[in-house]
C-alpha cells in the first residue's frame, strides 16, 4: 500500500494500530479511519489521504492519534487483535518455509546480516565519508530495520511474545 511506504515511520509513532491494518488484510477499514480523521468522513481515496498526510496540520495530526485509540478499542470489539494476525502471517511464513526449504530467505537474511554490520565495521574503522552520509546513513537505517525483521522471522519477537502465542494457541482449543 502506497500510505504505508510514505508515511509508515510517521504512523507507525502516531498511530501504530491503523499503521499495523494498513499493512494486512483491514487495510480499508484503516483508510476509511483516517479520511475520517483528515476529512471529517470515509470517503477520502489513498491518493487524497496521502496528500493530506504529507501537508498535515498538528491538528490533524492529533485527531489521527485519538481515532488510533478509537480504532483499536473499535478492533477490540469486533474480537479482532491486530497483534494476532501480525503473529499469524510471521507463522505463516515460517510454515512456508518449512515446507519448501525454499534458500532465499536464508540469502536474504544472510545478506542483510552481512550488510548490516559490514556497514557499521566500515564506520567504526573509516569513520563517516565527506559525501554521501545522508545516503549512508538512510542505507544504515534500513538495514538496521530489515535486520530486526531477520530476526524475529528466525527467532521471534521476544520471550514474551512466544509466551503469548502458546496462550493464544491454548485459547483457541
Amino acid at each position: 500500500m502506497d500510505l504505508l511506504a510514505k508515511f509508515g515511520p510517521l504512523l507507525g509513532q502516531l498511530a501504530p494500530s491503523i499503521a499495523t491494518a494498513l499493512g494486512g488484510p483491514l487495510a480499508g477499514v484503516a483508510v476509511k479511519t483516517l479520511s475520517s480523521a483528515l476529512f471529517g468522513h470515509e470517503d477520502g481515496t489513498e491518493e487524497q489521504i496521502s496528500e493530506a498526510m504529507a501537508s498535515a496540520t498538528p491538528d490533524q495530526l492529533a485527531a489521527i492519534k485519538k481515532i488510533d485509540a478509537d480504532f483499536k478499542v473499535q478492533m477490540k470489539s469486533l474480537d479482532i487483535d491486530l497483534e494476532r494476525i501480525a503473529a499469524g502471517d510471521r507463522d505463516s511464513a515460517r510454515q512456508m518455509q518449512r515446507e519448501t526449504k525454499d534458500w532465499t530467505p536464508k540469502a536474504l537474511a544472510f545478506f542483510i546480516t552481512f550488510g548490516f554490520f559490514g556497514a557499521l565495521i566500515w564506520i567504526m574503522v573509516f569513520g563517516i565519508p565527506q559525501t554521501g552520509t545522508e545516503v549512508l546513513l538512510m542505507m544504515l537505517g534500513s538495514l538496521s530495520t530489515s535486520w530486526t525483521g531477520v530476526m524475529q522471522f528466525y527467532f521471534g519477537s521476544s520471550a514474551g511474545s512466544k509466551e503469548k502465542n502458546s496462550l493464544l494457541a491454548a485459547k483457541d482449543k
